[in-house]
């Protein structure tokens, strides 16, 4: 009984310590509290919910007899839509808060919601080694159903909430893809409903122009209702090497060297300073000695980022076996390093064992908890990007982002990057190794001004034939955006599939920016570019409806 006056006091003198200061100031400026108290209990809530009915909807086998049903509900919508007039463009009824990004899009606002329900793991054909997923399964989901099995993807990206649809309608990575490419090489087939509400299967041989250009399309294109991924044989542990690394030019000379060999199944970078490194490589193994077990996802043990940095500390390298979901989720507890910002002392132990098995609060609920005033405050001092530039030039990069963000640590991830039509490929006609720069934390050079800022690192990226992830803020004018995306294949299938009055462009999607609108109030379209040479494009076969799955 007295825990739980000791508790219902604690609680009515922090409702009085908020009426008093205002819950404005409490979320800017003691915002661990608010996290504490009710994100972490909230978060680990929807955590066990949606474990339960994953786990429940897979046993009963639902989904795959459901999925046909839920498809046609979202075929009628687009349907009643264009009966209406298709008098506003069309979007996702998924809300903003709910994307694992910094960003809350206000297009949702004035757009026609379709409302999308498939969030279920389909099949696993270990035959074909296909996993056929709708577009809301996470990187959790996928994790537990297939390693319980002894398969995983070849490009499993990071954090549990990340969704297949995001990956494939913006684009995802891994520290596999040295091998494998970005999330949507991985991807055999994707399932759309089109702008007329017909029904879609697009793959590498059928409907092939749709399917190069889905990728990074942001939703523009259509919408995903089912994708095939391929899926490998998983092994229990992975055997992972670290080893600290000084000077930017051995920096770049190691990662590189690691990046090309075959035989790394991982290859990652953390980069602590201009000159200090720490770079893992790793392969997957059922064996492991004991001594050098180390169960990183555990909840009482350490940030992985802190982790690492103690072998830069020591300047001394290492060899650890970690159980192979552990390392998939590695940077999931401390959100990378983004979490040390919004609970300062979260990676102290007493903490981690008392709360740690709470940890991390999900990003969705901070966006939703966060206030104009805070979102406002992160836009201008918060910085969260990802730049993808050609290994060759990865020296350029590490000294550009130092001097206009310097933020760290710095993540770095390589990527090979096929020669394939679409918004992104290589500037020659080979494939090209690339790597992915990962800046997320406070700026701290003097003056910092987000807009030119970042501005001036868009620059940069365009200059060196790179990419921008579009899950994060982008200051780019139309012009600017399709400088650096191809967007050739991408506009033609726009206007011949009628998207053009179905959805907004790729370049109006990533941030809200100043445009010209038309008299209806749009978004005025930018010109596409020519059909590009490198890529002679085949005459467009029009999609015809499809049967669909029972």
């Amino acid at each position: 009984m007295e825990p739980a006056v000791s508790l219902a006091v604690c609680a009515l003198l922090f409702l009085l310590w908020v009426r008093v200061k205002g819950l404005e100031f409490v979320l800017i400026h003691q915002r661990w509290v608010f996290v504490c108290l009710f994100l972490l209990p909230l978060s680990l809530i929807f955590d066990i919910y949606y474990y339960v009915r994953a786990w429940v909807v897979f046993k009963l086998s639902s989904a795959p007899r459901l999925h046909g049903q839920r498809v046609r509900d979202i075929q009628k919508q687009v349907r009643e839509w264009k009966e209406q007039g298709s008098k506003t463009f069309m979007c996702t009824g998924r809300p903003g808060w709910l994307t694992v990004s910094l960003r809350v899009g206000k297009y949702k606002k004035t757009h026609k919601n379709i409302m999308i329900n498939l969030m279920d793991i389909l099949e696993v054909d270990t035959k074909k080694q296909i996993v056929r997923v709708e577009p809301l399964v996470t990187m959790g989901q996928v994790t537990a159903l297939l390693t319980s099995i002894g398969w995983t993807l070849p490009v499993l990206p990071e954090l549990d909430d990340l969704t297949v649809g995001g990956l494939i309608m913006g684009t995802g990575i891994e520290s596999s893809s040295h091998k494998y490419g970005l999330f949507q090489h991985i991807c055999t087939a994707y399932e759309l409903v089109l702008a007329d509400g017909s029904f879609v299967r697009c793959t590498p041989s059928e409907n092939s122009d749709l399917f190069y250009a889905v990728p990074w399309s942001c939703g523009t294109l259509g919408f995903l209702v089912a994708a095939e991924i391929r899926i490998i044989p998983a092994k229990k542990y992975v055997k992972l090497r670290f080893e600290p690394v000084r000077g930017l030019e051995a920096i770049c000379d190691k990662f590189t060297r690691e990046s090309q060999r075959p035989e790394n199944h991982f290859v990652e970078g953390l980069l602590y300073s201009l000159d200090e490194a720490v770079i893992m490589t790793g392969v997957m193994t059922d064996e492991a000695e004991p001594s050098k077990l180390n169960s990183i996802g555990s909840y009482y043990k350490p940030w992985f980022f802190k982790h690492v940095e103690n072998y830069l500390k020591a300047n001394e390298g290492g060899l650890e076996y970690i159980p192979l979901r552990h390392y998939y989720h590695r940077h999931t507890r401390s959100i990378f390093w983004e979490l040390q910002d919004i609970i300062p002392f979260g990676n102290n132990p007493i903490f981690r064992y008392l709360f740690g098995w709470m940890v991390p609060p999900k990003i969705s609920l901070l966006k939703l908890t966060q206030g104009e005033t805070l979102r406002k405050l992160y836009e201008q001092h918060h910085v969260v990007q990802d730049m993808l530039v050609p290994m060759k030039c990865l020296s350029q990069a590490v000294h550009t982002f130092h001097n206009d963000i310097h933020v760290y640590p710095i993540w770095l991830c390589p990527f090979i990057l096929p020669s394939q039509p679409g918004l992104v490929h290589p500037k020659g006609d080979e494939a090209e190794l690339y790597v992915d720069i990962g800046a997320y934390g406070e700026p701290r050079v003097k003056h910092f001004e987000a807009r030119s800022c970042m501005r001036q690192l868009e620059k940069f990226v365009r200059s060196v034939h790179g990419f921008q992830m579009l899950y994060a803020d982008c200051y780019m004018s139309r012009e600017e955006f399709w400088e650096m995306f191809d967007g050739s294949l991408y506009h033609r299938l726009r206007e011949r599939l009628g998207c053009q009055d179905a959805f907004p462009e790729g370049a109006t999607v990533p941030a809200c920016r100043p445009q010209a609108t038309d008299g209806a109030g749009r978004p005025k379209m930018c010109c596409a570019k020519g059909p590009s040479p490198k890529f002679p494009l085949p005459p467009l076969v029009m999609p015809c409806p499809l049967p669909l799955p029972a």
